[in-house]
């Protein structure tokens, strides 16, 4: 009697065990660039969001509705207790050390100026959730959305294309548009390194062949900028190759894919 008692204690035990190693992780992003990936590794996770998280440019804004969304500051991380923070730009530096100082692991996205920075971000913020198997699907079809995107092998020379923002930015070589405009089989016109102001009088002056847009969906934004200039909107009149939802482009992420797609759709 007593070996059977003792057997169901443990089977007892064991089965709290189990519960309490199934509970799920409690995981707060602290910008919308990490709302994307927690939203797409880790569903099914405890998960505190920022405040921005449906905003019209997050890419999983619907996947985010109905979510607990915190201010990303110590009193909302002390109140939630979080046992993985991830980050893109979010958090100060005070408050990151003060998570850290209480155990917390502080996963970081990383600035990409390629499509391999964006695997790499997929690969370490997989990682840290403990999704590597959902990291790795979601790199695949990361890779297989380029793969269709691609010009076709021994296609002629590359277009060439200016990339501009409703605020008057262009972005040239050693950047992540830079390098999703080649994976489009675009030619990047800019070649002045990193991000940059365009002129409107220089457009006017020389209008490229072909604009990518970006960011002009967001319409109460940048209402003054340089890309919205009358000059430019003439200028890019049947001349626009791609317009790129702001969505696609505020987060090093694997939607980068989706706007090399749209690019792809707009090459000649």
């Amino acid at each position: 009697m007593r070996r059977t008692w003792g057997a169901l204690a443990g089977l007892i035990l064991t089965g709290v065990a189990g519960v309490a190693q199934a509970q799920p992780l409690r995981i707060m992003a602290l910008d919308q660039c990490a709302d994307q990936y927690v939203l797409a590794l880790s569903p099914d996770s405890q998960l505190a969001l920022s405040p921005r998280a449906d905003d019209p440019d997050a890419w999983l804004r619907r996947e985010a509705a109905g979510r607990l969304r915190l201010r990303p500051t110590l009193e909302a991380a002390v109140g939630f207790r979080p046992d993985v923070v991830v980050r893109y730009w979010g958090g100060e530096p005070r408050l990151l050390t003060a998570l850290e100082q209480r155990g917390v692991k502080v996963i970081t996205i990383e600035d990409a100026v390629d499509l391999e920075g964006v695997r790499r971000n997929i690969r370490t913020v997989a990682s840290g959730l403990g999704q590597v198997e959902r990291g790795r699907r979601l790199e695949q079809r990361m890779d297989a959305k380029l793969a269709r995107a691609a010009p076709a092998r021994g296609a002629t020379q590359a277009p060439g294309a200016v990339y501009l923002t409703s605020g008057g930015f262009t972005s040239g070589p050693g950047t992540l548009m830079d390098a999703m405009m080649r994976a489009a089989g675009f030619r990047n016109l800019t070649t002045a390194p990193g991000f940059g102001a365009i002129s409107v009088e220089r457009i006017a002056m020389n209008p490229p062949a072909r604009f990518i847009l970006g960011f002009f969906d967001q319409l109460r934004a940048d209402l003054r900028g340089p890309g919205r200039h009358p000059v430019v909107r003439r200028a890019a009149q049947g001349r626009t190759a791609a317009r790129l939802p702001a969505a696609t482009l505020t987060c090093p992420a694997w939607f980068a894919a989706d706007a090399v797609a749209m690019m792809a759709e707009g090459r000649p």
